[in-house]
């Protein structure tokens, strides 16, 4: 009698065993995260704010300036954590997603929640002894306030990191795969959200630098309404003579080149002067040499309607570097002069 064979292999039990191990593993690392961020934002409502408000040590203004809306997300999370617990995912993170605004809310604070923090230290003597007193309790581990502000930001994009592993591990016809699907899509859009208030704040933080470094009459405002791409020291090669250093600014429309003050300046040392603004929407920029990646660096050649510029670099990386941002900058200008030509062409 012949002995019988092997147990046949059933591929679709062995993809949504797959699927259920790493549910189980995501679902497992969501709610063990969720208690610890719960726990951490409650430090906070707790020997911070909630002492601050109760001993007055800062005007409300600046409490809510600091602050934002933590707690609101404080709470939120306590919403939250219950349903995680009892192991209903789809329902928690359903109702959880009805309170992601208050995470854009707080991303586009953030940058005024850190300047009051570092200004009231500053100033504020009681403030910072009571900032020290309770970054010493031993619930914090050592962990300072300004460790601590920026803890929503950086959950919500484990948020999205969880949630979509868990949407993506959900058996398609389980009972929560629409409602983790759908909050897997709120919590993605969110972070996308937050992201590009992120991306401005340190657009805007790269404008006010730069615009420090320009002095003169004529470079008020150049920054106003730029994305800042990148800026470096190059040489640009006359017609005839040496080449001459210049600083550079890229911005996502225009090419500055600066020239340094006299070191030795009364007032204005350190600081650059605006000499010429390159449109980058009409630019055709060439690569003259530099592209084998050898010793000698490289040099490009940018042609505008009334004036031809050669920009030189002894730095291999450094010329592709900007041959590539100055490539980035062009394309773009030019897609947009190509969106509005109809419109241009009308009237």
């Amino acid at each position: 009698m012949e002995s019988p064979g092997p147990t046949a292999r059933c591929p679709v039990r062995e993809q949504r065993a797959r699927w259920e191990r790493k549910r189980a593993c995501t679902a497992r690392e969501l709610l063990e995260t969720e208690r610890r961020y719960q726990e951490q934002l409650g430090l906070v409502a707790t020997y911070f704010l909630g002492i601050l408000k109760a001993k007055g040590t800062l005007r409300p203004p600046e409490c809510q300036t600091l602050f934002g809306c933590w707690e609101l997300i404080y709470g939120a999370s306590l919403e939250l954590l219950p349903y995680l617990e009892e192991g209903h995912w789809g329902q928690g993170l359903e109702g959880f997603c009805e309170h992601l605004e208050l995470y854009t809310q707080f991303a586009a604070n953030v940058e005024r929640s850190r300047s009051t923090l570092q200004e009231q230290l500053k100033r504020s003597k009681r403030f910072r002894r009571f900032v020290q007193l309770q970054e010493g309790r031993p619930e914090f581990r050592g962990l300072q306030l300004q460790d601590l502000l920026p803890l929503p930001l950086q959950r919500l994009q484990q948020y999205e990191n969880l949630v979509v592993a868990l949407a993506e591990n959900t058996i398609p016809n389980s009972p929560d795969c629409q409602q983790l699907t759908r909050a897997a899509r709120l919590i993605s859009e969110t972070a996308q959200k937050v992201h590009t208030i992120g991306q401005k704040h340190k657009n805007d933080q790269h404008l006010r630098r730069v615009q420090a470094l320009l002095s003169g009459r004529q470079a008020k405002g150049l920054t106003s309404g730029r994305w800042f791409l990148r800026q470096g020291w190059l040489l640009v090669v006359p017609a005839s003579g040496e080449p001459r250093p210049r600083m550079f600014f890229l911005f996502s429309d225009v090419l500055l080149m600066a020239k340094p003050r006299p070191p030795l300046h009364l007032l204005k040392s350190g600081t650059f002067v605006c000499r010429a603004l390159y449109p980058m929407a009409h630019c055709q920029l060439c690569r003259v040499f530099g592209h084998s990646g050898g010793p000698c660096g490289g040099l490009l050649s940018l042609s505008f309607p009334h004036e031809k510029l050669l920009l030189m670099s002894t730095d291999q990386e450094e010329m592709s570097h900007w041959y590539h941002s100055l490539t980035l900058a062009i394309r773009s200008q030019k897609s947009i002069c190509r969106r509005v030509q109809p419109f241009d062409t009308a009237t």
